[in-house]
């Protein structure tokens, strides 16, 4: 069974009187493991897809199921619960708590789905810490790290709760080149690890590295298969 698995899916918002179509019959199958990168030119649907794969929003018609739930069904708290075990979500901007160090924004996921007990999250989350480089910033701030830092601390949360598929929306849109081709690198390393990635980016060399790449164009979609790297893109 594929971790998700779209079925004409449509999405559209009414403006005033004027409802404006984003998606149109959209059919997707994405398995375990897979590192997909999805490309193509802003306003045309990429954010909009991702957000109903996240249950961020809902579709106006169609199936979307992911990791065994069908969305569609799902009431706004059963959503909430489900996201936290399920779905890591990285994004462009961060969104990090201003007012907690790397270390609380990372234990805060783990809190509020309290799938493991209390010193365990607390090793877990120093262990995500170092695995992205960042475990002699942990009792910093988010203001007092770098952006490339605050968004290894972000995939760092995405992974607190351990969940099968991690979303990224333009990860690397708001980084220098350097610090977005570490930040990349750390993503095929999930993705070596057998994590599920699902990237909205503009960057077409990175889109190149993933395993496959879906081009969204007027809210449609065409896919072709690339060759897995094991090597980091230089952008």
């Amino acid at each position: 069974m594929p971790i998700i698995h779209l079925q004409h899916v449509s999405k559209g918002y009414t403006l005033g009187k004027v409802n404006q179509p984003v998606l149109h019959d959209i059919s997707l199958k994405i398995f375990a493991g897979e590192f997909v990168a999805i490309v193509g030119p802003s306003g045309n649907g990429k954010s909009t897809l991702l957000n109903i794969l996240t249950g961020i929003d809902r579709p106006c018609s169609g199936q979307v199921s992911v990791c065994g739930s069908a969305l569609q069904h799902l009431k706004e708290e059963q959503l909430s619960v489900w996201r936290g075990a399920n779905v890591g979500i990285v994004f462009q901007f961060f969104q990090l708590l201003p007012s907690l160090t790397l270390l609380q924004n990372i234990l805060l996921p783990m809190d509020l789905v309290g799938k493991l007990p209390k010193k365990a999250r607390l090793q877990r989350a120093h262990a995500l810490l170092a695995l992205v480089g960042l475990a002699g910033q942990a009792q910093q701030l988010p203001s007092q790290v770098s952006g490339g830092q605050q968004q290894r601390a972000a995939i760092a949360r995405a992974l607190a709760n351990d969940p099968p598929l991690i979303v990224a929306d333009e990860p690397t849109g708001n980084l220098d080149s350097d610090t977005a081709d570490s930040v990349f690198a750390l993503f095929l390393h999930l993705s070596q690890q057998g994590k599920t990635l699902v990237m909205v980016t503009h960057n077409e060399v990175l889109a190149q590295s993933a395993s496959r790449r879906i081009a969204i164009e007027a809210g449609r979609i065409h896919t072709d298969h690339q060759t897995v790297s094991s090597e980091p893109p230089v952008a």
